[in-house]
Parts: C-alpha cells; structure tokens; sequence
C-alpha cells in the first residue's frame, strides 16, 4: 500500500513539473551553450554562468533534463549522468549523450530555462589532436610565454592541483625551455619554432575510478614588435603663442611598444611639486588606448590662466619604457599682435578711397580744372607773353538752307560771343566777323590761326553743309597748322550727332579720332547762355586759361545783354 502511494506521489511531481517547465522563460547566453568533450572523458556543465539571474539558490529549486525529455537528470552519485548542485555531469561522456540539454529553475512564481548543447567527439586514426576541436591561442617571440589549459576548475575542487601532462603534436615534451606551472606551461624565449599543436592531459578521480581531461590547444606565434624607446608625437620643441592671463592645454602624444610612463617636468621639477602650491597649472592623464597595433597615450598640460612665469618656464614632456627614454620640450611666448587685419582693413579702406577718387574725378575732372583756373592768380606777363592775339580761330561751313544757316550763325555769332567773349574773357576770330571786306582770304586766314591759341571747327552732319571746309583754302590752312606744325589745339563741335565721318574729310576724320569733338545740345533760349552748363564747361576745359578782361574791353566787346559782366581773370 505505501508503495503504491509513493508511486503515485512521484508521478505526480513529475507530472507537476512538466506543466511548470513548459512554462518558463527563456535565457540565451549564447557563449555558454556550446561544449565539446571528447569521447570518453569528464564533462561538467554549470547552469548558472556568471551572467545568469541574481537568484538566492536556497528559494529555488534546479533541475536538469534532457531536451523533449520530461524525465528530470537524478542526484545520484553513481549513475554515470548526474546532477551535483547547479552541474550535471557527464561520468564520462558517450557518443549518445551528443544533442540538447535543459536546466529549469522554479520557485512559487517564476520559473526559468536555460537550453546547453553538447557535442561529443572521437580522434580519428588514433591521434590524440582533434583540430576541429582546439582552442586557439597566440604569443610572440622574443619573450617568456605561456600557454593556459582552460576549463579545469571543475575538476579540482581540492587542491593543490593535480600534476598536468603537456604534450606537442602528440609527443610528451622534455624540453627544458617548458616548465609546467599550475595549469599553465611556461615557455622561456618563445620562437616561431614553438608554433604547433599542444595537448594538455590531467588525471580526475572520481568514486576510485581514474579518468583523463584533456585539451587540445593550437598554438601560433607571432613576431614580436621592434624594441624601442617611446616616440612623442607632440610637442616638438617648439614654441606657442598664448595671451597672458588665457587658459591653454597643450598634449603631451606618444606611442610605442611598452609605454611605462608619461608625465611633464618644469624647471626639473615634477609639475605637481613644482606648482604644489597653485592650481592654475596640473595634469591630465587620460586611459591608454590602441591605434594601429601600438599602445598610444596622451597627458595633458593644463595651464588654466597664463602668467608671466609661465612665459620663462620650459615645459617637457617625457615618455619612458623598458627600452628607453625620450623628452620633448615646449615653450610659451607671448602673443604677439596680429596686424594683418587692420593692414588688410587699412589696404580695402585705401583702396576704396582711391578707386571712389578716381571716380569722383573722372566724373567731376571738368569741373576741377575749371575751378583750378579760376582760382589762380592772374597769368603773369611770361604767360601771356606767347605772342598769340586770339584765344581760338572759329571755322564753320556754309548752310544750304535759311534754317540751317540761321541756326549756324545763331550758334556762332551769337552764342559763342556771349559765352566764351562776354562771361569767359575770351578773345574769338570768327570768320564772317572778324575779317573785313576785300581782305586776301588767304594770307589772313594763315596769320590769323597763327596768332590763335585754338583752332574750333564747327562740324555739320550733312555732307553737303561741310562743302566749304572741303573746298575752301581757309579750311585747308587751319588744318596744315594744326596739323603740320602742332602749335595749335583742334576743337572740333558737332551742331548735331554724326554718326558717321566716313563721308568726312580725311582731316577732320583724323581730327575727331585724335581729340574727340563736343556736341552741342539745344537747351533753351535762356539756359544755353549759361557759361555753367555741362556742355560750355567741356568747351571752356579745350580752351586755352582765360587772360585778365578789363571793364574797357567789355565794353569794346559786342553787346548782347544789358547785364553788367563782372571782370574775369583766366
């Protein structure tokens, strides 16, 4: 009857916990759930890695299965699966126990479930090195080396360990340079030569019955890195500009195999002693890290208020190791003012001026001059003493109509002596004026324009209206003279625009390209008397300086306006 009860009992509580297991959480701690052993030899796999749940094992119970198998792994000590704690053992393991394992743990509330897999191996052809199997580790030569055999803590609880076997592509190893230690195998003065296969090999007892742990371990040496001192990057005994009374941190770069250490001097003074009694300057050290294969670290110099010692101090860095010691030095000056801005501000203000200058009296050159001449002083007797008589010699070609002609003749008999005679001062030859009745043409016109300081055409668009420059001999003369000899200044007056002097004479074609000619624009009655309109102004600057007028020679002059005329001086 007991036995029936406890039967029943039992599955019950089997039953129980397939309902519980199915409804656990799960954890994946990937670098946990892969293991190999090989065939024939001790496995023990914990279910609580490091990484696992902060949980108080007294409230919990643990139970290891194997997967899809609701049958829980017992806690005996001789069966050859067992549970031992938060372990489950493998006494020793078999091809059959390959595949998936579970651990559970429950308590009133919660329930978890970890998921292992095992992977169970033979060596073929009898080699004791599974390569498919091994562990890889690495060292470099030049150096005392050692190699680990991993995952034996399980196997020792009670020390001292216990005596491990080391061996190389399957033969024991007697070299002297091997020293076993614990459970690694040191190697004195490592070389490529030491590169191969290892097997490490530790006997486990367990119930009076012996058993083997092995490891296969691959092996690869790599050459060792130069042996040389650090090298400073920065500074690079040189000097920075830095204003008094600023904040600057300078770095103190350096690399090399086997950095011991870094740190600043001044005056050969740690900088902590030195400036054990300021704050303004200390150091900064900042965590090594690895560029490009080597070991880089950076110390930094905080100066956070520049003052006048600093300027006299030398600051060096030093960088040692096993192999040697290297220093750098940096030095503080003060900044000195930077005039480029200002010399670059001063350059743009010059230079706008000079262009605004440049415009201002390309536009207003005329009126400059005007106002130049008439604020000299009357011309001396060496300037007017040149023996000419006449400021200008006019010349203008006969109309063919009585609206051109009276048009002509306004401008030339009226216009020009009002302005240039009356207001200006000036003395004109005009021709049709001046010369008298009867006169030989000729010899006049030659002594006139030599007596004339300007010789003034005035220019008609039609060709027919310039007929009399074409053919008379006055014309032919003036500009000989002025040509020939230069001693007389050409202007030439367009009535109107002409647009093209093709049909021109040659003379005053070669004229026009030389000094250019004035147009006359007609202004009204009023206005175009006016000495100050732009283009009076432009006739006045080809105009010889004005010569002193006395009141007796206003009045000799033709009267046009019943103004009086103030005295002009040129």
């Amino acid at each position: 009857m007991k036995v029936t009860t406890l039967f029943s009992c039992s599955l019950t509580t089997v039953f129980l916990s397939s309902i519980k297991a199915d409804q656990c959480s799960v954890y994946n701690w990937s670098s946990k759930l892969q293991h190999f052993v090989l065939e024939g030899q001790p496995l023990a796999i914990n279910c609580l890695p490091d990484k696992m749940l902060n949980l108080e094992l007294e409230e919990h119970n643990l139970t290891w299965y194997r997967a899809g198998d609701h049958t829980p792994v017992l806690e005996d000590p001789h069966s050859r699966i067992q549970q031992r704690a938060t372990f489950i053992w493998f006494l020793p393991a078999i091809l059959e126990d390959s595949g998936s394992y579970e651990c559970a743990i429950r308590n009133s509330t919660h329930c978890s479930k970890m998921y292992f897999k095992l992977s169970v191996f033979q060596n073929t052809n009898g080699s004791c090195f599974n390569a498919k199997f091994a562990l890889l580790q690495d060292v470099i030569t030049a150096s005392n080396s050692k190699i680990v055999c991993p995952n034996l803590d399980y196997f020792n609880d009670k020390p001292p360990i216990l005596t491990i076997l080391w061996y190389k592509d399957c033969k024991l190893i007697k070299d002297r340079r091997f020293r076993p230690l614990d459970k690694f195998l040191m190697i004195a003065n490592t070389t490529v030569e030491d590169q191969g296969n290892y097997t490490c090999q530790m006997p486990y007892y367990y119930m009076g019955k012996q058993y083997n742990v092995s490891r296969d371990i691959s092996l690869e040496v790599r050459e060792s890195p130069p042996r040389k001192p650090p090298e400073i990057f920065f500074p690079r005994n040189h000097s920075i500009e830095v204003e008094l009374g600023s904040n600057i941190i300078i770095d103190c770069n350096t690399s090399g195999a086997e950095v011991d250490h870094v740190f600043w001097t001044v005056n050969n003074s740690y900088i902590d002693h030195y400036y054990k009694h300021s704050k303004n300057v200390f150091e900064i050290y900042e965590k090594e890290i690895v560029l490009e294969g080597k070991p880089f670290l950076r110390v930094r110099l905080n100066i956070s208020k520049v003052s006048d010692e600093e300027y006299e101090n030398v600051f060096v860095c030093h960088a040692l190791n096993s192999f040697g010691q290297v220093a750098a030095h940096v030095t503080l000056r003060s900044k000195v003012p930077d005039f480029r801005g200002p010399l670059i501000g001063m350059f743009l203000v010059g230079f706008l001026l000079t262009t605004a200058a440049i415009l201002f009296y390309s536009f207003f050159k005329i009126d400059i001059i005007l106002w130049y001449r008439s604020s000299r002083c009357p011309l001396t007797s060496k300037e007017v003493s040149d023996g000419k008589i006449y400021d200008a010699f006019v010349l203008y070609p006969t109309a063919d109509t009585v609206a051109r002609m009276y048009s002509i003749d306004n401008f030339v008999l009226k216009l020009l002596p009002e302005v240039l005679e009356r207001q200006c001062g000036y003395k004109l030859f005009i021709v049709g004026r001046d010369d008298l009745p009867g006169q030989a043409v000729v010899s006049v016109t030659e002594d006139t324009i030599k007596q004339s300081r300007r010789l003034m055409i005035i220019l008609e668009p039609e060709l027919s209206s310039c007929s009399r420059l074409e053919e008379t001999s006055e014309q032919q003369i003036a500009v000989y003279n002025a040509l020939v000899h230069c001693g007389i200044k050409v202007i030439l007056i367009e009535m109107e625009k002409i647009k093209n002097y093709t049909s021109m004479p040659e003379s005053i074609q070669y004229i026009k390209q030389k000094h250019g000619a004035i147009r006359w624009k007609q202004d009204s009655a009023e206005k175009s008397q006016l000495a100050s309109t732009r283009f009076w102004k432009n006739v006045r600057y080809q105009m010889p300086l004005r010569r002193t007028v006395s009141l007796s020679e206003i009045h000799l002059l033709p009267q046009f306006h019943s103004d009086p005329v103030m005295t002009i001086t040129r």
